[in-house]
């Protein structure tokens, strides 16, 4: 094979149409875009838009409320800070925090902190430090001989 043979396979790449070239083109005249009207021209993108009609999202009615001092925490699971030590990319004698779970890829960003909730099995005997955890995720810590220590800052964050 040379250089100069390489090609495509058969249908792999089409040919663009060239619209509004005559009516003998198929695409000529109006160029596909059926006749006159708003949506007729160049530049209209009438989203959510009904006619007239009263549109379905002012029809229908609004319920709750989003709070947006909220805080967004990240959630991770016991049995994946096991597996992560398990692989090496976490020290277990070194205090497990956002930054290490970061350079470990456990996590890929911080956002308001982290949540250890107590999903699998922690073997380790660790040092967490951590802007939250749960009720289990704490006993689970503590049986396996290690300690967590919750972030105040990231608790009341006021």
């Amino acid at each position: 094979m040379k250089l100069n043979e390489i090609k495509d396979n058969e249908g792999a790449s089409k040919d663009r149409i060239r619209v509004g070239r005559g009516i003998g083109s198929g695409k000529g005249k109006t160029g596909g875009r059926g006749v006159k009207g708003q949506k007729a021209r160049s530049g209209v993108a009438v989203n959510g838009f009904e006619g007239g009609q009263m549109p379905i999202y002012r029809r229908l009615p609004k319920r709750g409320f989003n709070n947006i001092f909220a805080s967004e925490y990240v959630v991770v699971a016991l049995g994946r800070i096991q597996t992560a030590i398990e692989a090496g990319k976490l020290d277990a004698t070194k205090t497990i925090d956002a930054a290490a779970l970061k350079a470990a890829g456990v996590i890929r960003r911080a956002k308001d902190g982290v949540r250890v909730l107590s999903d699998g099995e922690l073997k380790s005997k660790v040092t967490i430090e951590v802007a939250g955890a749960s009720k289990a995720a704490v006993e689970k810590i503590e049986k396996a001989g290690g300690s967590i220590k919750l972030l105040e800052a990231a608790a009341s964050a006021e």
